[in-house]
């Protein structure tokens, strides 16, 4: 959902000093939600519905004269940007490439101050329609650490039962084989979290999650742009970082959110987030080249219309219609607590495949335009 500005009816919340204003042009082009308008180049600048406002400052920052005035970016609030303090090119190469996930913590805590400063970079981020739903929950109690693995572990062990039933098995196992290569880490997570080992947040002192509200459209992908932000500014504060992919891929699977009613996120969705904790020592070498040839890493690739892309391709390429059939096919094995099927079993179920996997192979996708030069 879109930020929109409540206007006051005492106060102007955007307004534009006509003796001050130069009519450069430079709101007007700016402003996406194209409050400021224009007749003419160089005539004066005029507001058109202002409440359709998303209050991201863009009009603010780039009027040369300061002549726009916004209630939300008073003088205080807005500083000059000294471009000749950012880093090099170079040195910011040099951070993507140095940034790793290390898993080997020590049982050290991350100072608060630090913390601090990787949420305060994470909030930094861009958002879509600039939104700012994101909220971050740090959590860094010992105890609810270890009930966040062992909800995980509890999860990811519901589903290796499910997934290893005698109806599931024989078809799934086919279908998604990446998928069953999971199932004997799961339970061996869970033997080796009973023997100590915790593979879930590998010793983490520090659980940073991000989440959004159920109705936000673009919540996972601010997330992951926040987490790409606490991520750097961690890798600069020497605090190892790792991407909470486990504890994430159970949250989305629990359909009762019992990690959310733990953390008292109450509706709200966790859709990023990534565990912090100080490194028993620093990785002098194995930075990445940084300067990659962009032909080797930017290679779309363009399906011609009508391309059928068989079963294996479907889950990746069409989730939705593949998620729907899962589901089905797991309530439908779990409904059966024995050999013996109803009446018409042979008969339903057959059809009911069929229909999903003819549709899978004639899947078919628009074509993509290439690339120049490809």
């Amino acid at each position: 959902m879109t930020k929109v500005l409540k206007i006051s009816e005492d106060m102007d919340t955007i307004r534009v000093d006509g003796v001050s204003c130069i009519r450069c042009g430079r709101c007007v082009k700016v402003c996406p939600s194209q409050i400021f308008v224009q007749e003419k180049a160089g005539g004066p600048v005029a507001l058109s519905k202002p409440e359709n406002c998303i209050v991201c400052g863009h009009c603010v920052a780039a009027c040369p004269t300061g002549s726009v005035a916004h209630a939300e970016f008073p003088p205080a609030k807005v500083h000059p940007v000294d471009y000749a303090a950012m880093p090099t090119p170079a040195q910011v190469e040099l951070l993507m490439a140095a940034r790793r996930s290390n898993r080997a913590l020590s049982q050290r805590p991350v100072p608060q101050e630090m913390l601090d400063r990787i949420v305060a970079a994470a909030d930094l981020a861009p958002t879509a329609t600039n939104a700012r739903q994101l909220g971050y929950t740090l959590v860094t109690d010992p105890v609810l650490l270890r009930r966040m693995s062992e909800y995980t572990l509890g999860v990811f062990g519901k589903l290796a039962d499910r997934l290893s039933h005698p109806l599931v098995r024989p078809w799934l196992s086919r279908l998604l084989p990446d998928v069953y290569r999971y199932v004997p880490v799961f339970r061996k997570m869970r033997r080796e979290y009973a023997g100590g080992n915790d593979r879930i947040l590998r010793g983490a002192t520090a659980v940073l999650l991000i989440h959004a509200p159920k109705e936000s459209r673009f919540g996972t992908e601010d997330a992951n742009l926040a987490y790409q932000n606490a991520s750097l500014m961690a890798e600069v504060l020497g605090v190892s970082q790792i991407y909470m992919g486990f504890v994430l891929t159970a949250v989305r699977q629990d359909r009762k959110k019992g990690l959310c009613r733990m953390l008292g996120l109450g509706g709200a969705r966790a859709l990023g987030g990534g565990g912090a904790g100080r490194p028993p020592y620093l990785c002098r070498h194995g930075a990445r080249d940084a300067a990659v040839p962009l032909p080797e890493l930017y290679r779309p690739h363009a399906f011609p219309f009508g391309t059928e892309i068989g079963l294996r391709g479907f889950p990746e390429l069409c989730p939705g219609y593949f998620s729907c059939f899962f589901r089905v096919f797991l309530r439908f094995a779990s409904s059966v607590r024995s050999t013996r099927l109803s009446p018409g079993y042979k008969e339903k179920w057959p059809l009911l495949c069929r229909g999903r996997f003819s549709f899978a192979a004639r899947c078919q996708l628009p074509e993509r335009p290439h690339s120049p030069g490809e």
